[in-house]
């Protein structure tokens, strides 16, 4: 296809989106269904334009003057393909499957900079509804964390320490560039796509085959280190999931101890076997999904209980950028009490000297700082270690600065760590 051709499936795209309120994976993928002529190529790059457009759909149609698809796809064409204003007027031609030609005022718009009354959530492409919430983690820096948000992710790997080491890794990812991550020291960082250039699909390399590494944020992974999983430990993985951190964990253990991997949706448990296999893991059990009976008959015996709680996922909209503007506040609210409920029944699995360890991939004080607050309320029961202790313990080199600027909980963000967005608290349970 032609750059005019790729322009023009776009606001195809981006059009169903508006009309059909889906992801926009499953958007992505009817249109290449329904297109088959269209190569690898160019549904990668017809993709990425697209993210590229829900990543900063506010500024491009404060730029553009309309949130029509046209507008918004011309404007993010710049970024995404790397085009000139000309390079763009010379593809939008009207010729056949390209979009018609500019318009003066079109034309005109593409060539100037956002103006500079621009609103604080235009400008830093984040959804106004939230404006009060970020300004409570973020204050001045509001503007810097959505620009940071609305840029590509990069590529991060963590080492399976059970089968290799991170020399190894980076030796055999060499030609994508990979390097070793600032924070975690399992971390290996491919750098985001330039362009219409295409994330590498690392999971079909023959070292993600052989157990080496797999696939997870760097902030992830210093959620599982901050955690402390050592040897001999009993460990509960309270919402698992796919199992990264049980992974993360089992490693920091070498295989010794106990840990068991729960979640409410055994679904989302069900990819978790297959990872335990290839990455070498023997001492993880996993705990039918959705059996709160069988769990609570475990009792209060665990050394550690992890908790990756359900929250909106906000620390996640470089990765995906639609989820960003189909946030609604009935869900944040949802959320809470889903967060309330699950601290519920993971404070009665700690025993005494034990530690509960808080985590969302959030960037919402209501779903992080405020959770943590609310357990405190009992505080004969949970004391919260500051977070530059709990790193000093567990990793090596000073502990960076929360985004938030508080000193209980880390909150770490793209602008200021690199990273996803993450919140880790660690508490401890009083002796009885």
């Amino acid at each position: 296809m032609r750059i005019g051709g790729r322009l023009a499936a776009a606001m195809e795209v981006l059009a169903a989106l508006e009309t059909q309120h889906r992801p926009a994976s499953q958007a992505l993928a009817d249109w290449g269904r329904a297109h088959r002529f269209a190569g690898s190529g160019d549904r990668s790059a017809i993709g990425s334009l697209v993210y590229d457009v829900l990543r900063q759909r506010s500024s491009l149609a404060a730029l553009m003057g309309s949130e029509a698809p046209r507008g918004l796809v011309l404007a993010a064409a710049r970024h995404a393909f790397g085009l000139s204003v000309d390079e763009i007027a010379a593809a939008a031609d009207g010729s056949e499957h390209a979009p018609a030609p500019l318009t003066d005022d079109e034309r005109a718009r593409l060539s100037a900079p956002l103006p500079d009354d621009t609103p604080p959530e235009i400008e830093a492409d984040l959804p106004a509804w939230l404006l009060p919430s970020l300004r409570r983690a973020f204050a001045d820096r509001l503007v810097e964390e959505g620009r940071a948000l609305a840029e590509r992710a990069p590529v991060d790997l963590r080492v399976n320490a059970l089968k290799a080491d991170r020399d190894k890794v980076l030796k055999a990812l060499s030609r994508f560039q990979a390097e070793a991550t600032p924070l975690s020291p399992l971390g290996v960082r491919i750098p985001p796509p330039k362009g219409s250039e295409k994330a590498p699909h690392v999971e079909a390399e023959t070292a993600h085959g052989k157990g080496w590494f797999e696939v997870q944020d760097e902030g992830s992974q210093i959620a599982a280190a901050l955690a402390g999983a050592g040897p001999r430990l009993q460990v509960l993985d309270l919402c698992a999931g796919a199992g990264g951190k049980t992974l993360a964990m089992a490693g920091a253990m070498q295989n010794t101890g106990q840990i068991y991997a729960y979640d409410s949706d055994r679904k989302q448990l069900r990819p978790i076997f297959e990872r335990l296999k290839r990455a070498g893991v023997r001492n993880v059990q996993v705990l039918d999904g959705g059996d709160e009976a069988a769990l609570r008959a475990l009792g209060p015996r665990f050394d550690l209980v992890l908790i990756d709680a359900p929250c909106t996922g906000s620390g996640t909209w470089r990765r995906r950028p639609d989820s960003k503007w189909r946030l609604k506040p009935e869900a944040l609210s949802q959320r809470q009490l889903d967060q309330a409920e699950v601290l519920e029944l993971a404070a009665a699995m700690v025993k005494p000297g034990g530690r509960l360890v808080y985590v969302t991939c959030s960037l919402l004080p209501e779903e992080n700082g405020d959770r943590v607050a609310a357990i405190q309320a009992a505080p004969e029961e949970f004391t919260l270690k500051p977070f530059a202790e709990v790193w000093r313990a567990r990793l090596t080199g000073e502990p960076p600065a929360s985004a938030d600027g508080g000193t209980d909980g880390l909150l770490l963000t793209p602008a200021m760590h690199a990273t996803d967005g993450f919140y880790i608290a660690t508490l401890v349970r009083n002796p009885a």
